[in-house]
């Protein structure tokens, strides 16, 4: 009898005996492979390798670490740039704030706002804005003022409670010279600026600076419009009235910033399995090796971020599906493995893949990113994180078919899209998406999203569920094979380079 009908009559019987499909799921579970995961995952997030932080040691560790592992396994380096074996590098620009000031006129006089009350803030070294005219925009929602409104003015926004930057960035495109926003409900100034410390981080050759925000208390925008025609309260309610255009106000104002820098020299690794026609484009996969570091100040007992679940589970995830596809029979493509640096720091080792690639980018005919795997059960079903942005989805239906996995839809999934590199490759136009169990159950994601997500609590000591992170290595490797097969899949156009 065939392992085929063994196996069949085997689910018959535990069907009989009422076994739920979870049940089932676990009977066919790779113990040997969520085995091999979990190897990878206590190395990556021990402690000796002190968070995986760009630029310390602890990355030195880590790609130490995988080039051995994708070397052993068969791959060859994928960065095609002699002298730059496997490891491509990536400078980055860290700015922290170190100065600020506002001062504001109405009428060739003074107006007098606490210097506490109003941070500002810039993405160079130094901003400087003089005697500018200030325009109200209300909170920034519907189209945009025109260029000539904008053009040599701040903008005063309100706030909306949430992150401003999209608002604030969009502003300073279309022409502000700076935006000033009132903070109103619980952002702080001291929170705004943990955050700009925290995310003040770009690639070296994306180092144009200059742009200059602001943000001012509650507090100080009610005295900064003390004794005008129009108080806080009255601008609140013209926002919000119908018809509402922006407002040019009796106000000037000189705003500066600067910022200190430090460079930091960090790395992607690129590995490949080389294909049968070379000219037949690539596949992709990638994972992003890097966590926090010391995230946590003394006298706290655990300071690292040893980012277990996010993302060492993705380093595994990708390793062992690399091991797989190595021992197949080679493919017409060739298949790239990428682990980016900075992923936490604004996705920034992807977006230097996409400036720098080792191969035009428009040959890429999909890249599937991998990113914190580890957390649904064997039988979850998968989805789709950036369902609908591209052409994969019919395909990756087609090899849930195939293989027989369950794809849904998930409630809430797109509020995640934005946040894991297949976002970055995406603006660069090359067809990204994540496919994973791990967001078939939005419940359990969010439960980590909650608990120890970018926390020292994401370590060894939790429970770390590697069923369905098995599962989706096998689909990993189904979708590399079938994305690899040029009579499935055809080109794309090669356009961008």
């Amino acid at each position: 009898m065939n392992r085929g009908r063994l196996a069949i009559i085997g689910c018959m019987l535990m069907t009989g005996l009422g076994l739920s499909s979870e049940s089932l799921a676990a009977s066919r579970r790779d113990t040997v492979l969520e085995a091999q995961l979990m190897q990878h995952i206590r190395a990556l997030a021990s402690d000796d390798f002190e968070g995986r932080e760009p630029g310390t040691d602890g990355e030195a560790k880590t790609l130490r670490y995988l080039a051995k592992q994708w070397f052993d396994i068969g791959l060859v380096s994928g960065t095609n740039t002699p002298g730059h074996e496997w490891f491509a590098p990536v400078t980055l620009i860290a700015r922290e704030p170190a100065s600020s000031s506002a001062m504001f006129t109405r009428k060739g006089r003074r107006q007098y706002v606490p210097r506490d009350a109003v941070l500002m803030l810039t993405s160079g070294r130094r901003a400087l804005v003089k005697d500018a005219p200030v325009l109200f925009v209300g909170r920034g929602q519907g189209a945009l003022p025109a260029r000539s409104e904008l053009a040599g003015r701040i903008a005063l926004l309100l706030d909306a409670g949430i992150d401003d930057s999209e608002r604030q960035n969009a502003l300073l495109a279309a022409g502000a010279s700076a935006v000033l926003t009132v903070l109103d409900g619980d952002r702080t100034l001291d929170s705004v600026a943990a955050r700009r410390r925290r995310s003040g981080y770009a690639l070296a050759e994306d180092d144009v600076g200059g742009d200059l925000e602001g943000f001012i208390t509650r507090e100080g925008a009610v005295a900064l419009f003390q004794g005008a025609s129009r108080s806080l309260d009255g601008l609140e309610k013209l926002a919000v009235a119908p018809g509402f255009a922006p407002q040019p106000l009796e106000l000037t104002a000189t705003l500066e910033a600067t910022s200190t820098e430090t460079t930091i020299k960090t790395h992607n690794l690129i590995g490949k399995i080389p294909g049968r026609r070379s000219d037949a484009g690539a596949v992709l996969f990638l994972a992003h090796w890097d966590s926090f570091g010391r995230c946590a100040e003394p006298p706290a007992e655990d300071q690292i971020c040893n980012g277990a679940i996010d993302n060492a589970s993705g380093l595994a995830v990708l390793t062992e599906t690399a091991r797989r596809l190595v021992r197949m029979p080679p493919a017409d493509r060739d298949i790239y493995f990428l682990a980016t640096t900075a992923e936490e720091l604004g996705l920034l080792g992807a977006h230097a893949f996409a400036d720098n690639p080792p191969l035009p980018l428009g040959q890429i005919v999909a890249a599937f990113n991998i990113d914190s795997f580890a957390i649904a059960p064997a039988g979850t079903p998968i989805a789709i994180v950036g369902k609908g942005m591209t052409s994969l989805d019919a395909q990756i239906a087609a090899v849930a078919r195939q293989q027989k996995r369950k794809l849904v839809a998930s409630d809430g999934i797109d509020a995640y899209v934005r946040r894991q590199d297949g976002w970055a490759l995406h603006q660069h136009d090359i067809p990204a998406v994540m496919v994973t169990s791990a967001y078939g159950d939005m419940a359990r994601l969010e439960a980590f999203f909650e608990g120890g997500y970018h926390r020292p609590k994401d370590d060894l000591s939790q429970k770390i569920e590697l069923g369905g992170a098995a599962e989706d290595v096998a689909f990993q490797v189904a979708l590399g094979r079938w994305f690899a097969d040029v009579r499935r899949v055809p080109r794309r156009s090669e356009g961008k380079k």
